[in-house]
């Protein structure tokens, strides 16, 4: 049977292919070490999974959830917001629950954009976005990233026929995959270009917290008019190592918030509640957990950035999030040196053309490994140099 037409649009998930790439090296005997994929190998804090497990023993949480999220939890977002952004959410029209924050962003083209209109969407950028415009039958037009601008979009280069087509922006700071950040100033700039063209803008927040040196990544939605033209997503897995959990939000406009929720009801049965309630813990509970996680990262960055740099790579320290973004040597691409590091050394990076055109000239490197797992793969890369 031929599969849809849609589906045909859409390249394989750069991650599945990696996964691929990495079972068929692992059965020739070579000891591989992944530094690809973005997946905590820290554990969720203690006190969240105790919350968990007394959540599963209450016959309550066993039923069908809500479909927007407890009201418990979508307080627990909106008080959150209040503490670490000075953000003002109504928890019964700004915030809905996710399957995890790629469902939401997946889905919400479904929610807010017609066949044919165009989506603006970053590149490089998370794959799901552009994948998710193209189910809905959206155009995607990719917005460079570049690093003379310190990987923020030059919003005056998008030309005005596109920007008048265009229905939904994604945006994502601090930045997968290149680590990039930032501020109010420049979110005020996205407010005003929304505003121009009647765009919606979708921001994806998922690594605020994972944050170095006393920097605080800020919130669209503290931008003054952003809940007129957009939303924020949010996802628990980075932040409290959470990623098999399934749970973030989205909050903001409610109009969208409402039109994504019409749409969640008649695809999905919502967050399992046990997970919510974990989830509120989380939220309201102490942070010194995820200060501790986060220094641990801390210290893999500035192990990691000193070694490949001592070695001649061309890579930057960031400010945030669990990624190093790492340009290729001459005579290769994304994909020839990724395949090369894997030949010769057993270690896996992630092509940044997977993330869009603009990555065809860099890798990305995951620091979310064990420590000792993280020494042997730099031990590797540099002997590679």
């Amino acid at each position: 049977m031929a599969e849809a037409h849609r589906i045909r649009r859409i390249p394989p998930y750069l991650f599945a292919d990696l996964d691929r790439r990495k079972e068929e090296v692992r059965r020739r005997g070579v000891d591989v070490v992944s530094l690809a994929i973005g997946d905590p190998d820290l554990p969720t804090p203690e006190h969240i999974v105790r919350a968990m497990q007394e959540a599963l023993t209450d016959p309550a949480t066993h039923q069908y959830p809500p479909y927007g999220g407890t009201q418990g939890f979508r307080k627990a977002v909106a008080r959150w917001y209040e503490r670490r952004f000075g953000v003002d959410l109504d928890p019964d029209r700004e915030v809905l629950a996710l399957i995890g924050s790629k469902e939401g962003l997946a889905h919400l083209p479904w929610a807010v954009v017609n066949p044919g209109e165009v989506v603006l969407v970053p590149d490089p950028g998370y794959p799901v976005y552009g994948t998710a415009t193209l189910l809905a039958d959206g155009v995607p037009y990719p917005v460079p990233l570049r690093a003379d601008r310190f990987w923020l979009p030059d919003l005056s280069l998008v030309p005005s026929e596109v920007a008048r087509r265009a229905r939904l922006m994604f945006l994502n700071y601090p930045n997968n995959p290149t680590g990039a950040t930032a501020d109010l100033a420049f979110f005020q700039e996205v407010v005003q270009f929304a505003r121009d063209y009647g765009i919606l803008v979708a921001h994806d927040n998922s690594y605020s917290e994972i944050a170095y040196d006393g920097y605080r990544p800020p919130s669209f939605l503290q931008a003054r008019g952003a809940k007129e033209v957009g939303v924020e997503f949010h996802s628990l897995s980075k932040t409290f190592c959470m990623t098999g959990w399934r749970i973030g939000f989205v909050c903001g406009n409610a109009q969208v918030i409402g039109a994504l929720a019409k749409l969640k009801t008649n695809l999905d049965s919502g967050v399992f509640v046990a997970i919510q309630r974990a989830a509120e813990v989380a939220l309201e509970g102490p942070t010194e957990p995820v200060m501790e996680r986060v220094r641990v990262y801390q210290a893999r960055r500035d192990a990691a950035t000193s070694a490949l740099q001592e070695a001649g790579w061309r890579v930057e320290r960031p400010r945030a999030t669990f990624y190093l973004w790492a340009e290729v040597p001459e005579g290769f691409d994304s994909l020839s040196f990724a395949a090369h590091v894997l030949e010769r050394t057993g270690v896996i990076l992630a092509p940044g053309i997977g993330y869009g055109e603009q990555g065809a000239r860099y890798v990305r490197l995951s620091i979310t490994v064990p420590d000792d797992r993280l020494h042997e793969a730099l031990r590797r890369l540099r002997a590679l140099s």
